[in-house]
């Protein structure tokens, strides 16, 4: 069996090669990347999130009825472990980025996913002698190592199955490049798919068959992902990183800037310091080198070539000298900063998905007839959202819109996350209109002071699922694309697991949030605003809360929208 480093070898195709190069062993370009490729890695993602759906959608519940946990400590649980699962990719894209590439990424970190699997599928088999209280801690010990463990795991495979992916398709060959453009669409789509699949059928499973088998299903699909991924190693596109580590690349522009800071940059840019290539470098070469722009200027004279420079000869010292392509790179990602802050309060309103809105319908009417709907579940609308709205954007709206913007795209990528802002603002409002709703029905049968459910039915918790849905198709894919198209080439991965990152931020803020509502609402003996027994509390005052701050997050978007510079390539 061939090694990772015979494998990448044969099939690398590196930065100053042509991507249908076949040098050595190398597959012919027919024979490799694009579709063909980006199916097996698609099954990746898939079986991934499967997995992650399938905890995290049912994990409140697990938490307060198995391990008897209170609403707000179950919640914050929730929204730690979720907000670690989107915090380890910035580890994950760093060592993809700088060392090992996407393709050993992946599978050392989905070897890491499948172990965690394992264990928290084992957490569930405690042995029925022990005692409540130590059963409970037995488990608790258990299943957090084991989402831990996962959280790790996920850190390798969320940033760099979606920029692997989008890597198979040469941005030279046209019609390679109008087949990436649908990529992102796909990605999105199976993602939910698998939600779906995660909150309809293995949530049930987990609900009336059993934690243990409802925890093994995902494991089984995560392990068969690892085999299918490797099973296709002979046609992926390789790429290596010829530039060296990213945030080496960063440091060396600071320096080297502030070294300089005392001299005047030249009138002319072309005079700053960039590495030549003549007519016979390849298209991919050519295609990573930036053009100068006439912001932050501060940075240009990192690359700026001084007498001592010249007087070293040759050789060119990078802690003294950096390309402006260097130095680009770094303005990218300064300019990043304001956009990325924004996806921090969005993800606070989807940290609701899998806490306060399945604990607002654990308290409401949950069956019709004999037919019992799991709060968890719910999740599913959201899902079949994106699912029709995804097709209906591409096929429907972008035609129509294309016409009066004479953008390629409808909208830009910038405009198309606004719209998603504020269909989450419009999910909070409906979250939290429905919750006043249900208090009030509360209040009219006397039933403040009892944690039994409402005679209201869980069916009305379906628009703020909705409106989120459609957040997510503009939102998401907007985000998504536009992360990836600004990105410098050598670091994709980086900024996707930065975008990962501002969105494990909001569930940590999440946390942050509800700690603090604790401890100011629950004073003077007052129940606080989201007790064990919510038909106490006023969990709508919260989803008001998030309603207010996702506003004010609409409006920074707005304004660093308008402002921002875009990337500029030859």
């Amino acid at each position: 069996m061939e090694s990772l480093n015979e494998i990448e070898d044969r099939l690398l195709v590196g930065q100053d090669v042509e991507l249908n190069a076949n040098d050595g062993n190398a597959e012919p370009k027919h024979q490799t990347g694009a579709w063909r490729a980006c199916s097996l890695i698609l099954c990746m993602d898939f079986c991934e999130y499967l997995a992650y759906f399938g905890i995290v959608r049912n994990l409140v519940t697990y938490l307060t009825k198995e391990l008897h946990e209170t609403n707000l400590e179950a919640a914050r649980r929730v929204s730690m472990w979720s907000g670690t699962c989107f915090l380890t990719p910035l580890l994950g894209a760093f060592l993809s980025d700088s060392y090992w590439g996407n393709y050993r990424t992946i599978i050392t970190f989905g070897a890491i996913y499948f172990i965690g699997m394992i264990t928290l599928t084992l957490s569930t088999l405690s042995p029925n002698e022990f005692d409540s209280t130590e059963k409970s801690s037995t488990k608790s010990v258990m299943l957090f190592a084991a989402l831990y463990i996962i959280a790790l795991g996920s850190g390798g495979i969320k940033p760099c199955v979606s920029s692997f992916g989008a890597s198979q398709f040469d941005e030279t060959d046209p019609k390679e490049k109008a087949q990436k453009g649908s990529f992102f669409n796909w990605y999105l789509f199976l993602m939910k798919i698998s939600s779906i699949l995660s909150t309809t059928f293995i949530v049930w499973i987990q609900d009336n068959l059993g934690w243990g088998l409802g925890f093994t299903i995902p494991t089984i699909f995560v392990g068969f992902a690892i085999a299918s991924f490797v099973s296709g190693s002979k046609i992926y596109r390789l790429t290596r990183n010829n530039g060296g580590s990213p945030l080496m690349r960063i440091c060396q522009v600071i320096v080297a800037a502030i070294r300089k800071s005392d001299l005047t940059l030249p009138s002319n840019s072309s005079l700053l310091y960039e590495i030549a290539y003549d007519s016979s470098a390849s298209k991919e070469s050519r295609k990573l080198q930036l053009q100068h722009s006439p912001d932050l200027q501060f940075l240009d004279k990192a690359a700026i070539i001084s007498s001592t420079d010249i007087s070293c000869g040759d050789k060119i010292n990078p802690w003294r000298v950096c390309t402006i392509t260097q130095v680009e790179e770094l303005k990218i990602l300064i300019r990043m900063i304001p956009i990325l802050a924004t996806v921090i309060l969005n993800s606070v309103v989807g940290a609701q998905i899998s806490t306060t809105f399945v604990e607002q319908g654990m308290i409401m009417k949950n069956s019709i007839g004999s037919f019992v709907i799991p709060p968890a579940s719910l999740s599913s609308f959201e899902v079949v959202t994106v699912l029709v709205g995804i097709p209906l954007y591409d096929v429907f709206l972008i035609p129509i819109v294309r016409k009066f913007t004479a953008n390629n795209r409808g909208i830009s990528q910038l405009q198309r996350i606004t719209i998603g802002l504020f269909m989450s603002t419009l999910s909070m409002i409906s979250a939290a209109l429905v919750e006043s709703k249900r208090l009030e029905i509360a209040r009219e049968y006397d039933l403040i002071h009892q944690n039994v459910e409402v005679p209201m039915s869980i069916l009305w918790l379906v628009p703020q699922y909705v409106f989120f849905g459609a957040s997510e198709v503009f939102c998401f894919v907007g985000q998504l694309e536009f992360f990836y198209d600004q990105a410098p080439d050598t670091m994709r991965s980086i900024c996707l697991s930065l975008w990962l990152v501002m969105a494990s931020l909001g569930n940590y803020l999440t946390s942050f949030l509800l700690m603090v509502i604790a401890l100011v609402t629950t004073t003077k003996g007052c129940p606080g605003w989201i007790p064990s027994n919510l038909n106490e509390g006023h969990l709508d005052r919260f989803f008001w809360l998030l309603a207010c701050i996702s506003s004010s997050n609409i409006m920074l978007f707005v304004c660093c929208a308008a402002r921002y510079k875009w990337k500029r390539a030859f």
